[in-house]
């Protein structure tokens, strides 16, 4: 059993085929299906069930997943030892953050750690929290920035800030001259959601279920950008963080009253990671933007 081949296997089931899998770990696909092939033949069992379009794993494959991600998590830990022990700054970090938060919160943190650490190559993975999280659970990334509370086995969190919901209106509608609103206020409004997948819809429309309104969703789009268009367009209504407020044309943002009309920032880590000097360095330039009041927490709390 060849470490590629246990790396082909979990890139598989990332990315839901030969085909995606094969170019995410740049290599031909028949030679991706080849060594996927032999790993059965030694194991003496199929892990996936072929599709035309797509591969589902099969009970061996379920059974076989965690632990080829635990080899290759130590695998990887063991590395970052060696290079620790070398006390160089040197090597690759690779950051999980959600679509609500990598544009916006870590462009300047990205920056000046670079500028401090030249020799650490960065690596960001965009996605939404379930497949980041699947990410780290394999060792593709070393920590997630995601809305908390995530919930998973051998998960720890490190809460970095509490920041508020606006909503955001066409300029022209009646209720955009306002320095704050009720959720309440917004029963018959049209509004416009992220789609599914995205954790600040679901943050959104737990904030709608604890104001007992049921939002009239009328338009999903995966980009904060596409909302806004509309918005500025009077297509309706819709709310977004505080970080992803900027100018836009025909949109006026007003703050939330409603108390609970917060999400929580954080990081999220495997538990039995072992954390290098290099990932405390950017740990720490994450802590010094939030409000320095940050406590670690097991994610099954």
């Amino acid at each position: 059993m060849e470490i590629h081949q246990l790396r082909y296997f979990c890139a598989v089931v990332r990315n839901g085929t030969f085909t995606r899998a094969a170019l995410a770990e740049r290599v031909a696909q028949p030679s991706l299906s080849q060594q996927i092939l032999k790993l059965e033949t030694e194991l003496g069992a199929k892990l996936f069930d072929r599709f035309p379009r797509s591969v589902r794993l099969t009970s061996f494959g379920s059974t076989f997943l965690p632990k080829a991600e635990r080899i290759l998590r130590e695998l990887s830990d063991a590395k970052t030892e060696i290079i620790e022990m070398s006390g160089k700054d040197n090597g690759e970090l690779a950051i999980g953050a959600i679509p609500t938060i990598a544009p916006y919160l870590l462009p300047p943190v990205l920056n000046d750690f670079s500028c401090r650490h030249p020799g650490i190559s960065m690596k960001i993975v965009e996605d939404t929290t379930q497949v980041l999280l699947e990410r780290l659970h394999a060792g593709a990334v070393h920590m997630v920035v995601s809305a908390l509370p995530v919930r998973g086995t051998e998960l720890i969190s490190l809460d970095l800030f509490r920041e508020p919901f606006l909503i955001v209106l066409p300029d022209r509608h009646p209720l955009s001259n306002r320095k704050s609103l009720r959720l309440e206020e917004l029963r018959k409004e049209p509004f416009l959601l992220l789609k599914e997948g995205h954790c600040f819809r679901d943050n959104t429309l737990a904030l709608c279920r604890k104001s007992k309104v049921a939002p009239n969703v009328v338009f999903e789009s995966g980009q904060f950008a596409t909302i806004l268009g509309m918005v500025s367009a009077g297509m309706g209504i819709s709310a977004v963080p505080k970080m992803a407020v900027q100018p836009v044309r025909g949109c006026k943002f007003v703050p939330l009253s409603n108390k609970n009309a917060v999400r929580r920032i954080g990081v999220v880590m495997l538990s039995r990671h072992f954390q290098t000097r290099v990932e405390k360095l950017f740990l720490q330039s994450l802590i010094d933007i939030g409000d320095g009041s940050c406590k670690a927490h097991d994610s099954n709390a």
